[in-house]
């Protein structure tokens, strides 16, 4: 089966209840890898076409599964192979609450997920070695990261404090009573 038939089928397999599938306890046959993929910009695509029913991609995005460095859709029955270019969210809304060590940063991703940078949700920043452009992420749920989209990070930046990064002057943001360095001056 393939094409839109076998996204269909995979929909079909899903049960349905409240929250997030217990994906973790699924461990079904691998069925190969499907024409699916997840851009860098957050763009799911099926068979090189964007998917453009919200309600489909997030439906998706709560079967995912990383196994050894490799993406799957996993459902009680089936595990297929997908692409992701880098991180299989991205952070496009940021709320802020408060101020200073008190300040907490809400954010919402592309998938509808809301969550809260802290302990539980940690931020980290990396640097391209060659262009040293900052890459800046946070963390959904278990080891899932949403690449935080760069007007987001403007706002990070607009709201960042001094701070020590590895020892040297830096940037960084509170949230939930932890301090984010976002980069070195």
């Amino acid at each position: 089966m393939s094409g839109p038939a076998k996204a269909n089928d995979l929909l079909g397999q899903i049960p349905k209840a409240q929250g997030l599938p217990p994906v973790h306890l699924w461990n079904p046959a691998f069925c190969g890898d499907i024409d699916m993929r997840i851009a860098r910009d957050g763009t799911w695509y099926y068979l090189g076409t964007p998917i453009g029913r919200k309600p489909m991609v997030r439906l998706f995005s709560t079967i995912l599964k990383r196994e050894n460095g490799q993406w799957y859709l996993v459902t009680p029955v089936e595990k297929v192979g997908i692409q992701v270019d880098d991180a299989p969210f991205v952070a496009v809304l940021l709320e802020v609450e408060g101020q200073g060590e008190q300040q907490r940063l809400h954010f919402t991703d592309n998938c509808e997920n809301r969550f809260t940078a802290g302990p539980e949700h940690p931020m980290r920043v990396s640097t391209h070695p060659e262009t040293a452009e900052p890459a800046p992420y946070v963390r959904v749920r278990g080891e899932f990261e949403a690449l935080i989209h760069r007007n987001v990070f403007y706002q990070l930046v607009e709201l960042a404090v001094p701070c020590e990064v590895a020892g040297q002057p830096g940037l960084g943001v509170w949230s939930d009573g932890v301090m984010f360095p976002l980069g070195v001056l």
